[in-house]
């Protein structure tokens, strides 16, 4: 999450990365993202990203953007498989951030979108949180005035639920 609307210290990458040193994690969190981003424009980026950083657990959360301007899922998932295969590679510990289609674009593009993400953790056996927005969607007090994107206690919300994931992988 690129931190949209939100001061730096404020970001994501900013809250859990305090979070986890205070609980002991000698640990950089690079913010990679780019607001309005979409699993291509990640893609796109990807190899910059790795020669640029060395990386030994890389975020994916990829797709809310796509899914909001109804992008077909099935170009989201062969997006989000490249990134994966691209990780795999080189050996990079993956935590998967799911998301939830809106119903915006009809059942059957819900239907298909929500599997993704599940489908895509089984497939590469990667740590997988299945919506990062988990508690704070649709939550007025927890969003900016647009009702997308997360004010500085629906980050903190958010932080929480990477971090309850990202501890195990730290320790193992």
């Amino acid at each position: 999450m690129a931190g949209y609307g939100l001061d730096e210290e404020f970001h994501l990458s900013t809250i859990l990365e305090n979070n986890l040193k205070i609980k002991g994690f000698d640990v950089d969190v690079i913010n990679a993202s780019v607001s309005g981003d979409t699993t291509s424009g990640g893609l796109n980026r990807l190899d910059w990203l790795l020669v640029n950083n060395d990386i030994d657990i890389l975020i994916l959360c990829l797709g809310a953007n796509d899914m909001l301007r109804g992008i077909k899922p099935n170009i989201i998932r062969q997006n989000l498989y490249k990134i994966l295969e691209i990780l795999k590679k080189r050996n990079i510990t993956v935590l998967l951030s799911g998301m939830i289609s809106q119903e915006t674009f009809g059942k059957l593009y819900k239907e298909e979108f929500d599997k993704i993400y599940p489908d895509l953790a089984k497939k590469f056996k990667v740590t997988f949180l299945p919506f990062l927005l988990d508690g704070v969607a649709l939550n007025t007090e927890l969003n900016l005035k647009d009702g997308k994107h997360p004010n500085p206690q629906g980050v903190k919300v958010i932080s929480k639920n990477l971090e309850n994931k990202l501890i195990n992988l730290l320790q193992n």
